[in-house]
């Protein structure tokens, strides 16, 4: 009797371990680019710990930056992931290798897009409310007084080499700002920035400035969008997120940026992947506010992911089915 229900045991262990082995070879090895800016490396481990997991993926990460990573993809078939890829500016490199079937996107990885703007303290906008347009922010420059002179207006733009400083000098030059009693301050770097915006709000002062998400900052302070008029594409192409010395820049929105995931052939054909990837999008403000408690926390990327499987789990368990949500829970 002992015997046979050994045997019986045996051969359901046997049988688990099949299934196991059999699910491990049906994903087998997958390649996740890690990019060099802080939400892209946390995605991109987040992704690999779901896959592995969850779905019994060999998992391994791989060196990545937008356009070597879509480069490599097109060419070589690798890495198989790329989990946060900018592609507004990829698009005639990108849409012959969609065209033959070669890569495609799995979905946005930023849903609704990635943000840039300029941005205000939340509570000047509660305070005054003429302040959400930028017509009703040019036409107050006392309340976003120059540290270095409080006479005129400040506002914050983008370190010299950003392209950003080529936009953001354009809109000043567009809504006439200098002649209005505002300056354009070159912050001298991107922690400069961060440092004005977050040492003014937590002094409660009045600050307006280009900043991006998601990012870490903006998940730790309050800060909304100037509504700066409706973007134009022909224009922004032309002048404004072009050409420093464009002498007829109209004031508009900042584009709104696509970020997707994009995967090779191989996790193409990987439905059960495919399924995970097009519904792991999150929003823009989701993340930062992730990257905020990475920050706090200073956490890694890969602790960062670790954070967000062991406690939000209200954001990644839509992500997968049940039974998957189950064997990472057991996982972990």
């Amino acid at each position: 009797m002992t015997y046979l229900k050994n045997v019986f045991f045996s051969a359901i262990l046997a049988l688990g371990l099949s299934s196991f082995v059999s699910s491990a070879q049906a994903c087998g090895k997958v390649t996740i680019a890690e990019m060099t800016w802080q939400s892209a490396a946390v995605l991109a481990h987040l992704d690999a710990k779901i896959l592995a997991m969850g779905y019994d993926c060999d998992v391994e990460l791989v060196p990545g930056d937008t356009m070597p990573t879509g480069t490599s993809m097109i060419e070589k078939g690798e890495p198989d992931i790329a989990p946060e890829l900018w592609t507004n500016g990829l698009g005639p490199l990108l849409a012959p290798a969609v065209a033959e079937g070669r890569i495609a996107s799995a979905g946005e990885s930023i849903s609704g897009g990635a943000i840039e703007s300029l941005w205000i303290p939340k509570y000047m906008l509660d305070a005054n409310p003429e302040l959400a347009t930028i017509d009703g922010v040019i036409a107050n420059p006392q309340l976003f007084p120059n540290p270095e002179d409080p006479s005129r207006g400040a506002l914050y733009g983008c370190p010299a080499g950003w392209n950003c400083q080529i936009t953001t000098h354009q809109l000043f030059k567009a809504g006439g700002m200098a002649d209005k009693g505002w300056d354009l301050i070159d912050p001298g770097s991107g922690a400069g920035l961060a440092g004005a915006m977050t040492e003014a709000y937590n002094k409660g002062d009045g600050w307006i400035g280009y900043y991006w998400g998601p990012t870490a900052i903006l998940g730790q302070v309050e800060m909304v969008q100037v509504d700066q008029g409706p973007h134009n594409a022909d224009e922004w192409a032309r002048c404004i997120g072009a050409d420093m010395d464009c002498p007829d820049p109209m004031m508009m929105n900042h584009p709104v940026s696509t970020v997707e995931i994009y995967v090779s052939k191989k996790i193409m054909e990987n439905k059960t992947v495919m399924r995970y990837l097009g519904a792991r999008g999150m929003t823009s403000a989701e993340i930062s506010v992730i990257l905020a408690a990475a920050d706090a926390d200073q956490l890694s990327p890969e602790e960062a992911a670790e954070y967000i499987l062991n406690e939000r789990e209200d954001l990644w368990k839509k992500m997968v089915s049940n039974d998957v949500r189950i064997k990472i829970k057991a996982a972990l």
